[in-house]
């Protein structure tokens, strides 16, 4: 049987611009769905994975649009809950070389803003779960959001369950300071935290001078500072991070460092190409994941997670439609990007 791994978090409607036209240019915009926990579960199920995933959306046919498309994939909804005042939206314009992709979010009183805990059975849902994973974009939405993440940390736990966090800061929908409050107290019930560097200052605290990715500057000592200042708070099995190096919005340098207390492993670096760049950390965190939930050891589940988000820059929307055999031959060595005949 294959492992089952639940991701609990917000999909919304996706609404990007074509072509790489500006949001004044454009008059359609091409329609998909995605979330950071949405589009983890549905790349655990390109690798064979049972993708679980929990949110709740409103009981309207927009709604139901989100459901299926995740179901296309295959991943099990059967948990979602229906009701609310509507499903959240994200405009995106795709930017090009010097010009910055940017993000509008319309997302006020979406339905996973006003759950509650009490309408989810943690007991089912995590009947023969083998991992649990989440974000920091979850608990951002509202108070009872928050409430619901923790609930379902403290459920997983409880049950034996490995538990995961991407922080993922967004500082359009929440200060540092109620990140930092709300984040603090999720993270004592986390295994494996995942994070760059900005993200671990921003929701819990933890800084370190020496990078900035802005100017496509990496220093990694920087980094270990940081992750075991992280590792000796809160005792994380393992924490990782992906590096990015913005040369521009078309060209990227992509690896990831991961820790797990004793030793610092550094992957293989790419050189993306940006098609799409968004959900490329989810790539990642679902690609270390299934690492680890399979068996790999640290490193070997780090080059799988960095390979899976590499090939995801180059696939258009939120979703990572990259198949596990693809994956391992990029991990391989086989990334010439020659017609396959």
């Amino acid at each position: 049987m294959s492992k089952k791994v639940v991701t609990l978090g917000e999909i919304m409607l996706r609404l990007s611009t074509p072509d790489f036209k500006r949001f004044v240019q454009s008059d359609t915009f091409d329609v998909t769905y995605g979330g950071g926990e949405a589009n983890v579960a549905a790349a655990l199920c390109n690798y064979g994975l049972n993708g679980t995933f929990v949110s709740k959306v409103p009981a309207n046919p927009i709604g139901q649009a989100a459901i299926n498309h995740l179901r296309r994939y295959g991943v099990d909804t059967q948990y979602v809950a229906r009701g609310g005042k509507r499903l959240g939206i994200y405009f995106l314009e795709t930017g090009a070389s010097m010009r910055a992709s940017q993000v509008v979010y319309d997302r006020a009183d979406a339905s996973i803003s006003e759950v509650d805990a009490s309408e989810f059975d943690f007991d089912k849902i995590f009947e023969g779960a083998d991992w649990f994973h989440t974000t920091g974009i979850t608990p951002a939405l509202s108070d009872k959001a928050a409430a619901l993440t923790l609930a379902a940390l403290k459920a997983a736990k409880e049950k034996g369950i490995t538990t995961s966090i991407d922080l993922n800061y967004r500082k359009k929908l929440w200060s540092k300071e109620k990140a930092r409050e709300v984040m603090t107290e999720l993270c004592k019930y986390v295994d494996v935290c995942i994070g760059n560097e900005e993200d671990a200052d921003t929701t819990l605290g933890f800084k370190s001078a020496g990078t900035d990715v802005t100017k496509g500057e990496l220093n990694l000592d920087g980094y270990k500072d940081v992750f075991k200042q992280m590792k000796e708070k809160f005792g994380f099995k393992y924490i990782a991070s992906t590096l990015r190096e913005s040369h521009s919005a078309s060209d990227n340098g992509w690896s990831a460092l991961v820790y797990d207390g004793n030793e610092f492993y550094h992957t293989k670096e790419y050189n993306v190409r940006i098609v799409d760049r968004v959900g490329s950390g989810d790539s990642f965190a679902s690609g270390f994941i299934f690492g680890l939930v399979t068996g790999l050891p640290m490193a070997d589940a780090a080059e799988f997670g960095v390979a899976a988000s590499a090939i995801k820059h180059t696939i258009p929307g939120d979703l990572n439609h990259a198949t596990l055999s693809e994956v391992q031959e990029l991990v391989k060595g086989d990334g010439s990007g020659r017609v396959q005949r």
